[in-house]
């Protein structure tokens, strides 16, 4: 169900935890809408360069949490967010009675779905909220939300998704629908940049000028979002991460652990997890997930001079 978040009276203060490529633009847009915030990041500069604008900056999750009404938990997997809610200095303790905790990684739906219950038996409302649409739409507060969870949640934090959010789709009454449909989303987000980086590959080894080849698939039926922002990366030689190579090693491998509970055959995800891994291996991993491209030997990349350097190490 596509639909904007339940309008609701504004909090008076929201917690940012996690202020890299999604979380600084969306704590930014949350700022542009006038909520009070409070931020989080385990790099001190990175906090204290985002409240030289106009917030506050706390040491820790834990000392966050008793200013906040809502608090959005942007870090990079299940891990963190344990880290985030239950680890030293962690803000799950310390947490007003009725407040929410929106998660925005990407995780197993299984296990989103047992941290709602474990913070409902500490009065915590939560919300599983993955999210999509890069570090720009962060920026401009136009991302895509998936979210799931109990009225209340929505109740509580209607106008802070939709400060975020340009799209919020409720998905379910429960925690975990929403990690569900993330976990798809990036199965095709993976298969389409490793499609695209097999085929600009194959250009680049026929001979074909890859800007040419480029500007014909952008306007073609075989272009795709990532075959068109990507491989305008790999024809810029920039592999500066926006979302790394890592990320899809991580994503897949959660696609991957889903499917394999239900027994269910993902051929081409196995196949793309196996190219991002491939990639990781050969130290690419905190590159551009573009960079997947660098797999594939015998070619001569844009904005390099050295033959093969598509070669793995």
């Amino acid at each position: 169900m596509n639909s904007s978040a339940m309008t609701a009276p504004s909090p008076s203060d929201v917690g940012v935890i996690g202020l890299g490529a999604m979380g600084g633009g969306m704590a930014r847009s949350l700022r542009r809408a006038g909520h009070k915030l409070h931020v989080f990041d385990v790099r001190p500069e990175v906090a204290r360069a985002f409240v030289a604008e106009g917030g506050a900056s706390c040491g820790s999750p834990a000392q966050l949490a008793p200013h906040c009404d809502v608090i959005v938990s942007v870090v990079v997997n299940a891990a963190q967010t344990e880290a985030v809610l239950f680890g030293d200095g962690g803000c799950a303790g310390a947490m007003k009675p009725g407040s929410v905790f929106v998660m925005c990684s990407t995780v197993d739906p299984g296990w989103s779905a047992a941290l709602e219950q474990r913070l409902s038996q500490q009065g915590i409302l939560y919300l599983d909220a993955p999210i999509s649409g890069g570090a720009a739409r962060a920026e401009a507060g136009q991302i895509t939300m998936m979210t799931a969870g109990r009225p209340q949640a929505y109740e509580r934090c209607g106008t802070v998704l939709d400060a975020m959010a340009a799209k919020v789709y409720r998905l379910g009454d429960s925690a975990g629908a929403g990690s569900k449909v993330k976990v798809i989303n990036q199965l095709l987000a993976g298969v389409h940049i490793a499609a695209a980086a097999e085929a600009m590959a194959l250009g680049l080894r026929e001979g074909v000028d890859a800007a040419a080849l480029y500007e014909v698939i952008t306007h073609s039926a075989g272009n795709s979002w990532m075959f068109e922002n990507r491989m305008a990366h790999v024809l810029a030689g920039d592999y500066t991460p926006l979302s790394a190579v890592d990320i899809f090693v991580k994503d897949l491998g959660i696609v991957l652990d889903v499917a394999r509970a239900s027994k269910f055959p993902l051929p081409l995800s196995s196949t793309a997890h196996q190219m991002f891994m491939q990639a990781s291996s050969a130290g690419h991993g905190r590159e551009d997930d573009s960079a997947v491209i660098k797999i594939f030997p015998g070619i001569t990349l844009p904005g390099s001079n050295a033959p093969d350097q598509g070669k793995t190490k």
